[in-house]
């Protein structure tokens, strides 16, 4: 399949991009629930969820967001953090680390090389901050697909966790 990833642009996200993050978010759910997955994000669009809408601006503000353009339009988000978020059951590295809290893509560009493309630039951020630690967090679920795409993208499984009955996976990749 054809990537766009040569036509890609990535800028650091601001506050004026909470909007597409939202919207990004809400065709993630609605594609996952139309596939029958309903226990990954749930069913209700993270837009009318209490509290997203400050989220996705808190992503651009107190994380370091960075968004993937194709022609001038938002094709992804990657939000990169120094942990994981305190409200997963998630262990902190026993070293300073980057962290994928956020990777969601415009499901127009589905398959294309969006997610691929920003998980090359959170390792490039990490290189480029002296750190040789990125990990992420996921859903672990289903037939363990979105796990799969983190191994297809350098990441190597470390712990499983629930938060609740969610099933989760921790991946780390080392850079140089």
């Amino acid at each position: 399949m054809d990537t766009i990833v040569d036509s890609l642009r990535i800028r650091p996200g601001t506050p004026a991009d909470a909007p597409a993050i939202l919207a990004m978010l809400d065709s993630a759910v609605a594609w996952m629930n139309a596939r029958g997955n309903t226990e990954q994000w749930g069913t209700t669009p993270h837009s009318q969820r209490p509290g997203w809408a400050a989220r996705a601006v808190r992503y651009t503000t107190e994380n370091a967001a960075y968004v993937a353009e194709l022609d001038g339009a938002p094709a992804g988000v990657l939000v990169l953090d120094s942990g994981p978020d305190p409200d997963m059951p998630v262990p902190r590295a026993g070293e300073p680390e980057r962290y994928v809290r956020l990777l969601v893509s415009d499901r127009r560009y589905a398959g294309l090389g969006v997610g691929a493309a920003l998980l090359a630039h959170a390792a490039e951020e990490t290189r480029r901050a002296g750190l040789r630690l990125l990990r992420v967090d996921c859903w672990a679920g289903g037939g363990g697909e979105l796990v799969a795409f983190y191994e297809r993208n350098g990441f190597v499984p470390t712990e499983r966790f629930l938060s609740d009955a969610w099933p989760g996976q921790v991946l780390a990749m080392r850079v140089a």
